[in-house]
């Protein structure tokens, strides 16, 4: 809950996020990097904690687990970071198409519903998109320990 609370607060103050950018693009390819830094600085923070804490929990995890829990909502870099909007998509869920994208409150929570499929329609490398495209809705092993290290934060 702390750390829920926490986000919330770096929702509103993004000065406050200071994601380890250096560790995780040293951990991501080459074309890995700019989905990266696309995003939002708040959610590279997210990412580069869920990344480092599935590596303390599975210390023998693949590289490619590593760089989708870096990458996980890289889908979300498509609108640009609102917090009043997150807020809302996360408390309300509607039901809206994938496509085409919208502008405005639609579009909002295609973002939200779709992220995992916007990121890995990005990707290259089909493991890693794997994981990013089922880590909400988790089928293989590492889409299931990134869901539980994802759901701690």
């Amino acid at each position: 809950m702390w750390l829920r609370l926490k986000r919330l607060y770096k929702a509103f103050i993004p000065a406050q996020a200071q994601p380890d950018d250096a560790w995780a693009l040293a951990e991501l390819s080459l074309e890995e990097a700019p989905l990266y830094k696309a995003m939002d600085v708040r959610d590279r923070e997210h990412a580069v904690r869920v990344a480092k804490r599935l590596l303390e929990r599975y210390p023998d995890a693949p590289s490619y687990a590593v760089r989708a829990a870096l990458l996980h909502d890289c889908g979300k870099a498509l609108r640009p970071y609102r917090p009043l909007e997150r807020i809302l998509t996360g408390l309300i869920s509607l039901d809206v198409p994938i496509e085409p994208l919208h502008k405005g409150w639609r579009g909002a929570w295609q973002i939200r519903q779709h992220h995992p499929e916007y990121g890995a329609m990005r990707i290259l490398e089909p493991q890693v998109a794997q994981i990013v495209r089922e880590h909400h809705q988790p089928v293989s092993l590492w889409a299931r320990r990134l869901h539980e290290v994802d759901e701690e934060f």
